[in-house]
């Protein structure tokens, strides 16, 4: 099997309770206490930019995008991504990962941020956020933060604490 043997889809509501099952696989009860968990928690996240891999009519994989807010900055925070353990290793994730960055870009988004592992996502193009550049509302290895940047000087635009974007007071 390889990930061309593989359906991609834009995610749907009725694809909801598969994601669900393979992220708990994947992360345990421990995702509930995540920062990036927490931030999610704050809204929906993007339909339009989310896919799932099908294998045999089951979902084998997920890739989601929420909206997040930081100081003046706008990005994407692509996650969580969860690809079934017997579908590991043979790139679902990366092309997951690709089609979110696409989209992105379609809609116009100046970055797309993670929490992750760098070996992993920086040959996808994703960097590390400068350290002290941003916080998160629970502890995070920020080390693990990164951005990829669509338009130019996106990322210096995100400043201070990250949430979900319908958290953001608006000044009246």
């Amino acid at each position: 099997m390889t990930a061309d043997d593989v359906m991609y889809l834009p995610e749907s509501p009725a694809h909801d309770p598969e994601i669900e099952e393979i992220n708990a696989e994947a992360f345990g009860p421990g995702r509930f206490v995540r920062a990036a968990y927490h931030i999610r928690e704050g809204g929906p996240h993007e339909r339009q930019m989310s896919f799932v891999a099908m294998h045999d009519g089951a979902v084998v994989g997920s890739v989601r995008m929420t909206r997040v807010a930081a100081g003046e900055g706008r990005a994407l925070m692509l996650g969580p991504l969860a690809v079934k353990p017997a579908y590991k290793n043979i790139g679902i994730g990366r092309r997951l990962v690709k089609m979110a960055l696409e989209a992105a870009e379609q809609a116009g988004a100046g970055m797309v941020i993670l929490v992750g592992d760098e070996p992993y996502y920086g040959p996808l193009g994703f960097k590390r956020i400068p350290r002290g550049q941003i916080s998160m509302p629970r502890p995070v290895d920020l080390l693990r933060v990164l951005a990829v940047e669509i338009k130019p000087g996106a990322v210096a635009t995100l400043t201070g604490m990250v949430d979900h974007e319908d958290r953001l007071q608006v000044p009246a």
